[in-house]
């Protein structure tokens, strides 16, 4: 249908009053916001009949708010500046509102065809929602003991509420957290400390707009705990004189105070670290730190731990005979000490190899001394005593000599010979100190004091029995030993002698040895000097 067609059919349509009744406003009510503007909108149809020729509004039925008419506009008290009208349309625009505005407003249209058209209208103004704010029952929770409150407030008209946990809608549960019918009021029982930290907004709206609270965190304070406390070093003993470094932490808020315990008494210590310098003996036992916080009321300790401070050992010595030991005379006793600290074990060495004891090596229970009764030359050798105990080992040692001997004495050399034949006899024995020699031939002293006696050309006179004594100067023992020389005349056979004058020989060589060996033993069991048996 074109626009002259419908526009014919209205004027038809307004002549025989078919459109009487019909409002020229659309359904309302309208709201508003205070400070802001509102369109009243028209329901024109279009009409060949002209343009309006007037257009009315009023409000509450009484009060002229604008009317149009071919002499112009005629405004309201106190509408002046706050309204505009298109005469066109009919369309009212009124701003800034006020909570004033709010009521009913009528308008009235008049074409030039005589066609009235009216309608009616509530505006509602609604005040802005501001100043929304979020307020606690407590300044501080204590996590598990506290039910925290928080209410919202605004300003506005008709407003509902919401609250936000960070960007998220904060759900309610019902039982740990709940909300009041008409969300105002958000209650937390038994908080817990992420409750409240999202942080907390409050949403104050109505229909035309809404507005936030400002951000909200409630402290929350909690602990102590998962206290954990270490030692460095960490090894159960600790050698006196080191530095022990303790640490002791707590989740807590505020912050715990931390307080050190040693073996059950409190100590005068706070803070996290506990520093033990150049520790000592009564500084052992059993270390804890108590978490506590003054908010929440309570108190946490921490596990024990245990370390013995042990003194190290130095000075160590052994103290042993003074005087001169003699194999099968004297007796031995060391004695193992030190200056400081406590051995746990003690270990007698000899020469490396640990001390084995026996009939004549005697280690006292605590292993602190030895006893050798009587000595014997295998004990000469180097002592040593180590002492241990935890923390470190310390050492001592000395060498014992045992002088012995003479024993094994032996003459070596030559026992047939011809004349001017030269004559090497060596004679050798084992003592400490070192054998002193003396040579006798056929029982006379010849002077030589050495370990050889050298005959340089041999001559028939030096036939006869050769005594070779060894002597110890610090053991005063003495042994001699016989060695029989036959010297042969130049172009005598080697086998020249009879059978009867070498049994001869050997005989009195065998009765002088067994001569000198009583002797030797006789003068050994009285301990005195072995004198000459010639």
């Amino acid at each position: 249908m074109d626009l002259f067609n419908l526009r014919s059919l209205v004027i038809l349509l307004s002549a025989v009053g078919c459109c009487k009744g019909q409002s020229a406003l659309p359904p309302g009510p309208l709201e508003g916001v205070q400070g802001k503007n509102i369109t009243f909108e028209t329901i024109i149809i279009p009409t060949d009949v002209g343009d309006f020729i007037t257009v009315s509004w009023n409000f509450n039925g009484l009060v002229p708010v604008v009317t149009y008419a071919p002499k112009g506009e005629t405004f309201g008290v106190g509408y002046a500046g706050r309204v505009s009208l298109n005469s066109s349309t009919g369309v009212l625009k009124l701003g800034p509102l006020t909570a004033k505005d709010s009521g009913d407003y009528a308008v009235t249209l008049v074409t030039s065809a005589a066609v009235q058209r009216t309608g009616t209208t509530s505006l509602r103004v609604l005040e802005p929602v501001s100043v929304v704010t979020i307020t606690s029952n407590l300044n501080e929770a204590v996590e598990f003991n506290s039910t925290v409150v928080l209410t919202c407030s605004a300003k506005g008209s008709f407003l509902m509420y919401k609250w936000l946990n960070g960007t998220a809608p904060l759900v309610a549960d019902g039982k740990h957290v709940t909300l009041s019918a008409n969300s105002t009021v958000l209650t937390v029982a038994g908080v817990f400390r992420k409750d409240l930290v999202g942080p907390i907004y409050c949403t104050a709206f109505n229909k035309l707009e809404s507005d936030n609270s400002a951000p909200f965190n409630l402290t929350v304070t909690y602990g102590p705990e998962n206290i954990a406390m270490t030692v460095t070093p960490t090894a159960e003993v600790q050698k006196q004189g080191s530095n022990i470094t303790l640490t002791c932490s707590a989740q807590s808020s505020p912050a715990a105070v931390l307080q050190w315990i040693h073996n059950g008494v409190p100590l005068n210590v706070i803070g996290p670290k506990l520093v033990l310098a150049n520790v000592v003996e009564a500084q052992s036992g059993n270390y804890s730190c108590m978490a506590s916080n003054a908010k929440t009321l309570r108190y946490l300790e921490s596990t024990t731990s245990k370390f013995t401070v042990v003194e190290a050992i130095s000075g160590t010595k052994i103290t042993g005979p003074n005087g001169t030991l003699v194999a099968g005379n004297s007796t031995a006793n060391l004695s193992c000490q030190a200056t400081a600290g406590t051995a746990d074990t003690r270990v007698w060495l000899k020469n490396g190899v640990a001390l084995s004891p026996s009939n004549r090596v005697m280690v006292s229970a605590d292993k602190s001394s030895v006893t050798i009764k009587p000595v014997q030359k295998e004990d000469s050798g180097e002592y040593q005593c180590k002492l241990t105990n935890a923390v470190n080992t310390d050492s001592a040692s000395l060498k014992i000599v045992v002088n012995f001997g003479p024993e094994t004495v032996s003459v070596k050399g030559e026992s047939v010979v011809k004349v001017k034949e030269p004559v090497t006899l060596k004679c050798a024995a084992v003592s400490l100190p070192a054998a002193t020699y003396i040579w006798k031939f056929n029982g006379t002293l010849t002077g030589v004091t050495t370990a050889e006696y050298i005959i340089e050309a041999a001559v028939y006179k030096d036939n006869g029995i050769y005594t070779c004594e060894a002597s110890n100067t610090v053991t005063g023992l003495s042994t001699a030993v016989a060695h029989k020389l036959f010297v042969k005349e130049e172009g005598t056979p080697d086998d020249g002698l009879t059978g009867g004058q070498i049994a001869g020989i050997v005989i009195g060589v065998l009765i002088a040895l067994v001569l000198i060996i009583v002797v030797v033993r006789y003068m050994r069991k009285k301990k005195t000097p072995i004198e000459s048996p010639y």
